[in-house]
């Protein structure tokens, strides 16, 4: 199976640990190089974000339970990379 370099997930967050505790924490999996969070919603008692990862071969499995630990839950997988290098999205007509 190739490799996964980047993975976007939507996880939905308690607003404690603050985000960037709790992009700080999920960047520690050692499959993960680098992450980049963005807040989507806010709400009284949680927040939805954005959670962009990349590596040489992400695992989902070591981010899904470092999300639940912090109090998450992934909701889906938005984007998916795999394969030698990441691909760049092209804008489409039908975009």
């Amino acid at each position: 199976m190739a490799p996964v370099r980047r993975l976007v997930i939507d996880v939905l967050k308690p607003h404690d640990p603050p985000l960037i505790d709790f992009t700080d924490h999920v960047t520690e999996i050692e499959s993960v190089e680098a992450v980049t969070a963005s807040l989507i919603e806010l709400d009284r008692e949680v927040q939805n974000v954005k959670l962009t990862f990349e590596g040489a071969d992400v695992d989902f499995e070591a981010i899904e339970e470092a999300v639940e630990n912090l109090g998450g839950a992934v909701h889906s997988i938005d984007q998916v990379s795999s394969g030698e290098h990441i691909v760049t999205d092209r804008v489409t007509f039908q975009d």
